[in-house]
């Protein structure tokens, strides 16, 4: 078993991505991620997928997929040169002034975003890799134990010109 990425043009249309979602869980495969949007053409959007599988189950779920109708290219992210980023929201909650201080200086080491905050609440932005951003989870986690929020989307990948990001 190991992570794998595909990346699929669809048509932009009312209920594709429940077909696509339908697909995986009508088989029991579990996606870790599923992200989609809008491409330069409004006809067509684009899912970046994660999934989790042996080499045969991965090799049946891009033949599903070249089967439906509304996919019109599927694109096997696993082994190729990819650029990925996810974004990600982390709410600390009950800061005193110290610890607000010492978010804005992580902010810089972490190279995260402070984008709001009030009387004792901090919300950081995070455009990272998937593992960069389980780091600064874990390391949240820690310090601020019971007191964050958290919210993140899947990741989205395009292949990369000269260097490998994941």
């Amino acid at each position: 078993m190991k992570k794998r990425w595909i990346s699929l043009y669809v048509e932009n249309r009312v209920g594709v991505l429940a077909r696509i979602a339908g697909l995986f869980s009508g088989k029991s495969y579990n996606l870790k991620s599923l992200t989609v949007g809008t491409t330069e053409d409004e006809t067509v959007s684009r899912m970046t997928i994660a999934v989790t599988s042996d080499d045969a189950t991965f090799e049946q779920i891009k033949k599903q997929l070249n089967r439906s109708v509304e996919v019109i290219k599927v694109m096997d992210y696993t082994a190729v040169p990819i650029r990925m980023k996810e974004v990600l929201f982390i709410k600390v909650k009950g800061c005193s002034l110290q610890e607000k201080n010492e978010i804005f200086q992580m902010a810089d080491v972490f190279r995260f975003r402070v984008v709001d905050y009030g009387k004792d609440n901090v919300l950081i932005e995070s455009l990272h890799t998937e593992g960069k951003n389980d780091n600064i989870i874990n390391f949240f986690n820690d310090k601020f134990s019971g007191r964050i929020e958290v919210v993140r989307g899947g990741g989205v990948a395009i292949e990369s010109i000269s260097i490998v990001e994941r």
